[in-house]
């Protein structure tokens, strides 16, 4: 016999051997016009990995479940592809160069040329995206590696060019000088949804301004106006003081105007209806702290910013790119007011330290009134963590509130996730219309309300890694026009017609045909070029020799995220392009709900903007994978899991199964997280302690269980740099208990697999029929068929609607109880014989070992492929009536079992589950009282006539199965004086030779007490009105028959205590 199952599972071999088989075949290759594969086209394109760091466990939940999906409709005979790949991530990877090269060369980004930072930076993501990659590999992602894209490839990259081309020209591209949400670390502008809320406690200081007329002389009627702030260094921009018109003091304050302190600015006081007026009593917290005067900052507060357009206010920006205070980047009356020297003093100090002694300034010319501690909701960057500052500056924005891009997003939903409004109404028939579905559907509305209340996409970044911005302008410092520019503007216009270059003039979007030769200000124009790095070339050419400069900036990295659907397949080639028109749509997304705003609303915008369909119609959000305490897994808490280091120990299977067990559809599941000690190997509970920010977090230093004078270091002690590991104090692994629930049944499954094909083995040449017939079937067989028709019907279901726990469940519960625990040991005493019964239990056991492991490849692909081909060497030929098991040389191309649904058969099932029921009260006995396994015990029932009928065909299988022997039961039998007594339903079952009269008491009692309890949930689930008037009437009537069921048992058995 070739290609034998070693004794005891080990992964790595296994994974090793099937990794080798799947790569000599290219078993994951998928081509869309394959005349050997015409199913329908299914596609996943994976959510790219950034080339940041290596995967963590969360990746591996998410690409385990992309696996599980493709891996079945593959089998399911769709013509299924996995598109791979990885995204630059602009901010977050030119963010962790910096830290490299400044950590190993003492250098900064600006003491390299542009070219040369992105060469290093390039070299990064060489590294990590082949770190990933062999990650993905090792976890056994089935994706079609021969696809695999980089969001800056070339064939992403005029993706992206093109993008941005048609959307410029279409007026949905726009240059304009907004307040952006501004990260002072990295020094870019921010999207709204790049930004998180959160909870800060701080303070409201509350500050006189003095009051003055409109020429500054003092006010004689009033001496100041108190506001309250939460952020007092943004006083020095302040243009003006609001109140609400409908404050009584608003009328005798008309006119008046405050003398701001340290700038000495006069300032208006004006009415706006945005004003909280004061009240110590209100339910609104802000109404309770505020005075009813606001200080309007335009240029550093978004809310004050609307004030300030609506009152035509100046716009003074106090900060620099990095936060601290400077009067060189819009402090536009700088000079011209008599300010305080203390300003002098102000400039160059962080917002930190300015807040501070400013603060400190009004306390000391007694114009602090009071303090006051605060809790609000703070912005802070997604990526540097730190407090976002509003700031204004010049950016690119996508008008996604423009009707075909956010409006279309929500005619794509499906009608009932849909919450109503006529407004997500359309009169055309576009195919892609309510197609778009949620699960779990909660997600739905998410989306609706992001797109109801969205704003233009800030696009641009102050970077150097990413998609440079493909606009060219002249620099305002090239006041004097070029000569010829009458044949400039004729070269201009070839171009435009021809499709290669568009243009704005300030700020809007104007046909090159209509400009005219002279007078232009050549500075207010902006150039986009359709494809600047390949034909248009000469364009760029031709610009730059004009002293026209590119823009420096890069596209925001969601920009080219956005396109992922269609640039990972040759968008926008729309022409002999088989994939494209074949894979896109694709068929599901699985993802995170964090990005649901930030990928998936952009990717559905512009797939039906470019292409008129959906990048998707299913959308699966799983869960978040937090630790034991519910605390979020990161690198600074030090309490997160490498999935290399779970394959390492456990084996890629085991972590599969176990992620895909916890994946039910609420919203987070909480991950155990244990210690792996590296002085033994063996793995403990960490003693934990408490961080400064009240996290709960493993003791920087750690005792090895078996020798507390052996030390290792946490992964937080590493993190957080309170500790170094030493050859003495090495780093510890962390991992999760969890996991052995994977790594067992793995084990369960190839000593079951092994032991089942060795009784295949000895069958395999004996002169049995071809096709068994199925007259011949036991109520085993055909019970083990019924409940695989119900496991195949269940796991369909189950992916179906992306229910993956639900999905392995199933499958454990049939290979591990059904399979295993039961129809293996029922047809022990037959499966070998060369007679009718053995070659139909083995036929049975083959098709059943068969369409388990179709079943459960997709969760645990290696073991399954490689039980697989021990499976066709021991017998080839697996098929049985009713079943259809077409044959394939390998699991992962093997088709998806498919099974008559006749052999659901409901007698069979209950005649099996009635002799489980015996069975399992006949062990439980022997279990108490310590009887031998090999000891085979006599057993007789008082049992009604019609239970003795019912029990009679069973007999053989209970003295199987109990290892007992079954002597009579009928209605006479009394209970001997040496038996033990156990009652199910209405029989009583007599376990001869074990009297104990106070252990058949305990579990009588235990029994009873069993019994209690389920009365008591079935009669609260009954008298729930919840419940029987919403659930399905055949459910209420089965809980009303269960609790019949129950009190009669309970009868019985208080009778016998009662003996």
């Amino acid at each position: 016999m070739t290609n034998e199952l070693d004794k005891s599972y080990d992964p790595q071999t296994v994974e090793a051997h099937v990794t080798q088989r799947w790569a000599d075949v290219n078993a994951f290759h998928a081509e869309p016009d394959d005349p050997g594969d015409p199913g329908d086209p299914y596609c996943i394109v994976i959510p790219p990995p950034n080339v940041t760091a290596a995967l963590h466990l969360g990746h591996a939940l998410n690409n385990t479940l992309q696996d599980v999906i493709i891996r079945w409709r593959r089998m399911a005979g769709d013509n299924a592809v996995w598109i791979p790949g990885t995204d630059h991530a602009g901010i977050a990877t030119q963010t962790v160069v910096e830290k490299r090269l400044l950590q190993e060369k003492g250098k900064r980004r600006t003491d390299y040329s542009r070219d040369a930072f992105v060469a290093r930076t390039q070299a990064w993501k060489d590294e990590y995206e082949q770190r990933i990659t062999e990650q993905l590999q090792a976890m056994g992602c089935s994706c079609d590696w021969e696809r695999r894209r980089f969001t800056m490839d070339p064939t992403c990259a005029h993706a992206v060019r093109e993008a941005f081309f048609r959307l410029y020209k279409d007026g949905l591209i726009y240059r304009g000088k907004r307040l952006v949400n501004w990260d002072p670390v990295t020094q870019t502008a921010l999207a709204d949804d790049e930004v998180e809320s959160e909870a800060i406690d701080g303070h409201f200081w509350y500050m006189n301004y003095p009051l003055v007329n409109d020429d500054g002389s003092p006010c004689a009627e009033l001496d100041h106006v108190t506001v309250a702030t939460t952020r007092p260094e943004t006083m020095l921009g302040d243009t003006a003081v609001a109140i609400n018109p409908a404050d009584p003091r608003a009328a005798d304050l008309r006119g008046k105007c405050v003398r701001l302190p340290i700038v000495n600015r006069i300032i208006p006081i004006i009415e706006d209806d945005y004003v909280v007026q004061p009240d110590p009593d209100s339910s609104d917290e802000k109404a309770r702290f505020a005075t009813g005067f606001l200080k309007v900052t335009p240029a550093h507060d978004p809310n004050d910013y609307e004030i300030g357009q609506r009152h035509d206010l100046l716009v003074i920006n106090v900060f620099a790119p990095d936060a601290s205070i400077s009067k060189d980047h819009g402090w536009l009356d700088w000079g011209q007011t008599n300010h305080d020297p203390f300003c002098e003093h102000l400039q160059g100090l962080d917002r930190y330290e300015a807040r501070e002694a400013i603060v400190t300034w009004f306390r000391e010319q007694d114009l602090l009134q009071d303090v006051r501690p605060y809790q609000h909701a703070v912005g802070h960057s997604y990526r540097s963590h730190v407090p976002i500052e509003p700031y204004l500056s010049d950016q690119w924005y996508v008008k996604v509130t423009d009707d075909r891009l956010a409006g279309a997003a929500l005619r794509a939903m499906t009608a009932d996730q849909r919450m109503s409004d006529a407004a997500h109404t359309s009169t055309s028939d576009s195919d892609w219309q309510n197609q778009l579905r949620f699960t779990p559907a909660r997600y739905a509305r998410t989306f609706q309300q992001w797109h109801e209340n969205i704003r233009d996409w800030c696009i641009s970044r102050q970077l150097w890694w990413g998609h440079q911005i493909p606009v060219w302008r002249r620099p305002k410092s090239l006041v004097a026009p070029p000569r010829d520019i009458g044949q400039i503007v004729e070269q201009l216009q070839q171009w435009y017609f021809e499709g290669r270059l568009v243009t704005q003039y300030r700020g809007e979007f104007v046909p090159l045909a209509d400009v005219e030769k002279q007078d232009l200000d050549l500075t207010a124009f902006f150039y986009c070029v359709r494809d600047p790095d390949g034909h248009d070339r000469p364009i760029v050419e031709f610009l730059e020799s004009l002293g026209l400069e590119r823009d420096p900036d890069v596209l925001d990295t969601w920009f080219s995220s956005a396109l992922w659907p269609i640039s990972t397949l040759g968008w926008p080639n729309e022409d002999n392009n088989a994939p494209l028109q074949a894979w896109n749509p694709s068929s599901t997304l699985i993802t995170a709900r964090e990005i649901i705003t930030l990928w998936v609303s952009r990717m559905v915008m512009f797939n039906i903007y470019f292409r008129d369909c959906l990048p998707f119609t299913d959308v699966f959000i799983h869960a978040m994978i937090q630790d034991g305490d519910g605390q979020k897994m990161s690198k600074s808490l030090g309490n997160g899991v490498d999935p290399l280091d779970i394959i390492h120990s456990h084996g890629a299977d085991a972590m599969r199964f176990t992620l895909v067990s916890m994946t039910t559809q609420t919203q987070d599941v909480r991950l155990p997280v244990d210690i792996v000690c590296p002085h033994t190997g063996k793995m403990f509970e960490p003693h934990m302690t408490t961080d400064a920010a009240g996290h709960h977090v493993a003791a920087p230093i750690q005792d090895c269980p078996e020798d507390p004078t052996r030390k290792m270091v946490s992964g937080y002690g590493l993190a957080s740099g309170k500790v170094a590991p030493t050859d003495d104090m090495p780093l510890a692994r962390n991992t999760s208990p969890k996991f052995d629930n994977g790594r067992n049944f793995a084990n369960k499954m190839w000593n079951a697999g092994r032991f089942a094909m060795a009784v295949l083995a000895r069958g395999a040449d004996q002169p049995t029929e071809a096709r068994p017939h199925t007259s011949n079937r036991s109520l085993a067989d055909r019970w083990i068929l019924a409940r695989l028709a119900r496991t195949i019907q269940q796991a369909d279901d189950a992916l179906a609607g992306f229910q993956f726990s639900v999905y392995s469940q199933a499958l454990y519960d049939f290979f591990w109880r059904d399979l295993c625990d039961w129809y293996l040991e029922a047809i022990k005493p037959v499966v070998a014989n060369d007679d009718p019964a053995g070659a139909t239990s083995r036929q049975t056991l083959a098709a059943c070992l068969d369409a388990a492991l179709r079943l459960m490849h997709p969760a645990m692909p290696y073991i399954t492929e490689r039980l697989w081909q021990h499976l066709n060497d021991v017998l080839p030929d697996r098929q049985t009536t009713g079943v259809n098991l077409s044959p394939s040389d390998l699991c992962v191309r093997a088709p998806w079992p498919t099974i008559d649904p006749a052999l659901i058969d409901a007698q069979a099932e209950s005649d099996f589950d009635w002799m489980q029921q015996i069975v399992a009260a006949v062990r439980q006995v022997r279990n108490i009282h310590k009887v031998s396994p090999r000891q085979t015990v006599p057993i007789t029932a008082r049992a009604s006539a019609e239970l003795a009928d019912r029990t009679a065909p069973i007999r053989d299988l209970i003295q199987t199965m109990a290892s007992a022997e079954v002597g009579d039961i009928s209605p006479k039998i009394t209970k001997p004086d040496d038996a033990v007594a156990t009652v199910i339903g209405d029989m009583e079952i007599y376990v001869h030779g074990l009297v104990d009269a106070a252990a058949e008491s305990d579990q009588l009692t235990k029994r009873l007490e069993d019994l209690q309890k389920n009365q008591s949930a079935l009669t609260g689930r009954l008298n729930n009105k919840g419940y029987t008037d919403k659930a399905p009437a055949h459910l209420v009537q089965q809980t009303r028959d269960q609790l019949a069921d129950v009190e009669k048992e309970i009868a019985a058995v208080q009778g016998m205590l009662n003996q």
